[in-house]
C-alpha cells in the first residue's frame, strides 16, 4: 500500500489524465460520494479546464441525502444497506439523470475506525461507474487508518474512471460536431 503522501501525489495525476483524456470529447463528468466526502471532485476541480469535463458534485454523506438528492431507494437502503453494489449502483444512476453529464463514479464506504461488520468490516468500499448507461460496479476493502482507506477510495475510483471511460471513447469514437464541420467550412471558404 502506498503512503498517504504518495496516494495524494497519485490522485492529483489520476486527475490529471483524466482531464486531459476528457478535455475536447464535449463529455462531463458528475461525482456521487459518501465516504470520500466530496474528495474526488475536489481532485478533479484542482486540475486547470475542469469546468470543460466536470459537471458536479453530490455528497451524499446521509441515507437520507442519497434518497433526496440522488433517488436511492429507500428499500434498497434498508434491504442492502448503504456500502452495497445496489446503493451505489442507484447513486450512479441518479447523479447522471439529475446532471448534465455523461459519466459517472459513485462511492460508498466504511472508512473507519468505527461502523464495520463481520460482513463490511472497516474498509469496506464500493463504487459504481455508469458511462452513458453503461454500469460497472466493484468492492474492496481497504487496509489502513480512515485517511488511508479514503485517499485508496478516492485514488481506485479515478483510476476505475480513467480506464473505463479511455474504454468507452476507444467504443464510441465519434467525433464532436464542431470538429465534423471543420473540414466543410475549410473547403467552402477556398
Amino acid at each position: 500500500m502506498l503512503l498517504y503522501s504518495d496516494q495524494v501525489l497519485l490522485i492529483e495525476a489520476l486527475a490529471t489524465q483524466l482531464g486531459a483524456l476528457l478535455a475536447d470529447k464535449e463529455k462531463k463528468i458528475v461525482t456521487a460520494e459518501s465516504c470520500t466526502g466530496g474528495w474526488v471532485s475536489q481532485a478533479i476541480t484542482q486540475v486547470a479546464g475542469s469546468s470543460l469535463w466536470f459537471d458536479r458534485a453530490y455528497v451524499t454523506y446521509s441515507n437520507e441525502a442519497k434518497r433526496s438528492m440522488l433517488g436511492v431507494k429507500a428499500r434498497t437502503l434498508k434491504s442492502e444497506g448503504a456500502v452495497s453494489r445496489a446503493v451505489v449502483e442507484e447513486m450512479a444512476e441518479g447523479a447522471l439523470k439529475k446532471s448534465g453529464a455523461d459519466f459517472a463514479v459513485a462511492i460508498s464506504g466504511i472508512a473507519g475506525p468505527g461502523g464495520g461488520t463481520e460482513d463490511k468490516p472497516v474498509g469496506t468500499v464500493w463504487f459504481a461507474w455508469n458511462l452513458a448507461g453503461q454500469v460497472d460496479a466493484a468492492m474492496v476493502v481497504l487496509p489502513g487508518e480512515r485517511r488511508d482507506v479514503r485517499a485508496a477510495a478516492v485514488t481506485l475510483a479515478l483510476q476505475g474512471l480513467l480506464v473505463r471511460v479511455r474504454r468507452w471513447l476507444a467504443q464510441h469514437p465519434e467525433v464532436p460536431e464542431t470538429d465534423k464541420q471543420l473540414p466543410q467550412l475549410l473547403d467552402e471558404a477556398q
